[in-house]
């Protein structure tokens, strides 16, 4: 026989070999096949840009932001994969929760028990991660998902080169933890991070100066208390509440150089269900920039007429 013949079951036991990938490997393709897709994107590189993003001019571009990362049928609060979803509609913020498990990994988790959004049950900070990794998240109507409890970590790297994220911290989790992620992953330019009071403002500015940080700002009374506060407004996006708030007042935020988030969600969104998406529109004609809602896809869709045809801020939205 030619010897020639003798390397072919050789050859092809080879080059089998190499076209096979580690089980592991296939797994974490596989995950990001899913995840990974084409989509709307903001892109900001340094936090440097992301502060010039987060300074209002007259030639901003209004968008929104995906209250628990914008559920929809099939696709659960604070996934990943409801990320991408919405991405695909819309360039996003994505506000997202955070909570901590019993061995001390933050994941992403709006209530104190499990019960709602997965097929757990009991307090998630009574569970370990390991235990978390063996749920399927359930969507708003409670039908069971294939998505799992994504971790903080896993979504600020998610996040890069797609969309900016608004980091809601739940009581139970330590300040630190949440900044040391955040640069950890060289999350910097992509993080900020929700305050529900001056003084927690003041403690997060003062671990983690560099960081923008959202801050509830309803009122005159407020703006003039925000600037005891000793904060520079270059690091602040000014969430107004989830009333519609008079123009002058957002004028005066935007003098500020500040962009106004107006929560939407609730209330706001259900009028627009009954009476028509066109109450977004007049929303952000009198000022609001931003729009937290639970209907990231229909409230985007109903702005989307009034950016402006040329901005400052269009080089970072890709698409």
């Amino acid at each position: 026989m030619n010897n020639k013949f003798l390397w072919i079951p050789f050859l092809l036991l080879v080059f089998g070999s190499c076209s096979q990938k580690p089980a592991e490997q296939q797994e974490v393709l596989a995950v990001e096949s899913v995840i990974e897709t084409t989509g709307n994107y903001i892109l900001v590189s340094s936090v440097e840009e992301a502060r010039d993003f987060y300074t209002w001019t007259s030639d901003r571009i209004p968008m929104v932001s995906a209250h628990r990362g914008g559920p929809y049928p099939g696709f659960p609060e604070n996934a990943i994969e409801t990320f991408a979803n919405v991405v695909k509609y819309t360039p996003t913020i994505i506000e997202l929760d955070v909570a901590m498990t019993k061995d001390g990994v933050l994941v992403l988790m709006h209530d104190d028990k499990l019960d709602r959004t997965t097929t757990g049950r009991g307090l998630v900070s009574n569970a370990t991660y390991a235990d978390i990794q063996t749920l399927f998240l359930k969507d708003e109507d409670g039908t069971v998902t294939d998505f799992k409890v994504p971790t903080l970590e896993e979504a600020l790297i998610w996040s890069k080169g797609k969309a900016l994220l608004t980091v809601d911290i739940k009581q139970s989790v330590p300040y630190e933890k949440i900044v040391e992620v955040v640069r950890s992953t060289g999350s910097e330019a992509h993080a900020a991070l929700i305050t529900y009071s001056f003084a927690s403002a003041k403690k997060l500015h003062y671990m983690a100066p560099e960081l923008m940080l959202s801050v509830t700002i309803r009122n005159i009374e407020e703006i003039e208390r925000f600037e005891e506060s000793g904060i520079p407004w270059t690091r602040v996006i000014a969430f107004t509440g989830v009333a519609e708030r008079p123009q002058e007042f957002n004028k005066a935020l935007h003098e500020k150089g500040v962009f106004t988030i107006l929560g939407v969600l609730g209330n706001l969104d259900g009028r627009a269900i009954a009476r028509g998406d066109q109450l977004y529109a007049s929303l952000v004609q009198k000022g609001a920039d931003i729009l937290a809602t639970d209907r990231p896809i229909e409230a985007a869709a109903a702005i989307k007429t009034l950016a402006p045809s040329t901005s400052s801020k269009s080089k970072y939205f890709k698409k």
